[in-house]
């Protein structure tokens, strides 16, 4: 008698529920079969189907829909195009509130939002102390938001800033600030060279998972986008460290050879 075939594990039904997406045998908006029709269908435990569309949950794939059941998410990220992003003519319109990000958005057919900013003066963690080249400790002013694309959080953008530049200006200002050429360039301190760190960070931690309001209890992948802007003396201005879910945002460069 042949032995019995292994049952696929959970990466494996889920790439294959994966496979059927991007083919187009399951389309954005379509339901799943249920749950024990899916552990049927692959052989397994209606407990391995939980665990499978728990993962494909957290990457944004499929959704719950309370009381309905699962289904394949509509997914339409955005493309952030940093090579363009605060660099040479911005799209600021500070009469209709629209900075550079948001205007970026509108580009696409988006409707892009900001959360009020936080606003607070702060001792440096070691890694924004390095990238100001302060010490660890120094106090330097905090400016927090969270960015919106039709209604959805997709992105935490935090921002920090040498005290010297900070205090007494608009970065202070708790509310949806936008000047012509960026707030640093209205203040007398323009941005003129620029430095880009990108990393991968799987899972958001809880604090970044509940300010992106993500589900509860899974790890979403996100990346961090670190953004350096230096001063015409050639120190650090501010920092900005950009948390974006990894399935709601392509980052993007284009560039000549």
């Amino acid at each position: 008698m042949p032995p019995r075939m292994k049952s696929p594990p959970i990466r494996e039904i889920a790439d294959d529920l994966e496979g059927r997406i991007a083919s187009g045998e399951l389309q954005p908006g379509e339901q799943l079969p249920s749950t024990r029709d899916l552990a049927v269908q692959y052989e397994v435990s209606e407990k391995t189907i939980y665990r499978v569309i728990s993962l494909m949950k957290a990457s944004g794939q499929l959704e719950a829909r309370q009381g309905k059941g699962v289904f394949v998410r509509s997914i339409k990220p955005l493309e952030w195009h940093l090579h363009r992003f605060e660099r040479g003519s911005r799209r600021d319109d500070p009469a209709a509130g629209r900075d550079d990000w948001k205007a970026a958005a509108e580009e696409q057919g988006r409707v892009a939002t900001q959360d009020t900013p936080r606003v607070s003066v702060e001792p440096a963690p070691s890694d924004v102390a390095k990238w100001l080249q302060v010490e660890p400790g120094t106090f330097v002013v905090a400016r927090r938001r969270v960015r919106r694309v039709d209604d959805e959080p997709f992105q935490l953008a935090d921002s920090w800033f040498p005290t010297s530049i900070a205090l007494d200006t608009d970065l202070m200002v708790e509310d949806d600030v936008t000047r012509p050429g960026g707030i640093l360039a209205f203040i007398g301190h323009p941005q003129v060279a620029l430095r880009d760190e990108i990393r991968s960070w799987p899972p958001a931690t809880p604090v970044e998972a509940e300010r992106l309001e993500l589900p509860e209890g899974i790890g979403t992948p996100v990346i961090r986008h670190t953004r350096i802007g230096y001063g015409e003396d050639g120190k650090p201005v501010r920092v900005m460290v950009t948390v974006a879910p990894g399935h709601l945002n392509t980052l993007v460069y284009e560039m000549e050879v």
